[in-house]
């Protein structure tokens, strides 16, 4: 055989990697009973892995006894693939070890039969449309922590998890959002009220210049009547009857 620099020896069985030589291939120490030389431009490309931007809320509030709904989905540029992969790791408040309590792969959930969640935990998500919610039932105080949520989308495999921190109360807090709402709500009532006071005082007053002016007009036209008419002359006291 002659060896030439721009050819690659490959295995013409089902193992897909370069042959590392004549007799075996370099992936799951598959046998090559046969090789041949292909040119370099005609061997496959493999795909290159693009980076994946994974979703999740960022802090979730619940109350004991009540489920609550963790989303997690993410963004590749490649279409979902049937190997998509979902993972779901809780730290509780306090700790600083993860465990795994959640892991989707090959179409199929697996939940962990020997954590906090093995009897509370649900997948709800849709791995076609790219989510990977889980439905944690009947919360408890202990609850507490911060859930993460990795996926895969090969050949995109490179991400960052996100993290999502359940709080979990006797009696859900206000929450400042609310607070801010309720101040803004508030001064937006007042400002109202302020212009429709200014514009009621305007109409008002323009309502009392009207009427003096009217008044003041009619008594001048008044007047001016009775200048027009003269002066009544006095009764003749000769005619007066007694």
């Amino acid at each position: 055989f002659v060896f030439l620099p721009s050819y690659r020896l490959i295995c013409t069985q089902t193992c897909t990697q370069l042959c590392s030589d004549f007799a075996s291939c370099c992936v799951n120490a598959c046998v090559c009973l046969s090789v041949k030389f292909i040119p370099d431009f005609f061997l496959p490309v493999p795909e290159q892995s693009q980076a994946i931007v994974i979703y999740t809320g960022w802090e979730r509030h619940a109350l004991v006894g009540s489920d609550i709904r963790l989303s997690c989905s993410f963004f590749s540029w490649r279409w979902t693939s049937e190997d998509v992969t979902f993972s779901w790791t809780y730290r509780p408040d306090g700790s600083r070890d993860s465990i795994s309590i959640f892991h989707y792969t090959g179409g199929v959930p697996y939940v962990d039969n020997k954590g906090p969640f093995r009897d509370r935990l649900e997948f709800v998500g849709n791995p076609g449309r790219r989510d990977g919610s889980i439905l944690l039932k009947n919360l408890e105080f202990t609850d507490n922590g911060t859930f993460t949520c990795d996926a895969k989308n090969p050949p995109d495999i490179v991400g960052r998890p996100s993290s999502v921190r359940l709080l979990v109360f006797e009696k859900v807090p206000i929450q400042a959002g609310v607070i801010t709402g309720a101040i803004i709500g508030v001064v937006l009532g007042l400002l109202v009220l302020i212009v429709v006071i200014y514009y009621l005082m305007r109409f008002l007053v323009a309502r009392r210049v009207f009427s003096l002016s009217v008044s003041k007009h009619g008594k001048k036209k008044k007047e001016g009547s009775q200048q027009r008419q003269g002066p009544v002359p006095p009764a003749d006291p000769s005619k007066i009857k007694v």
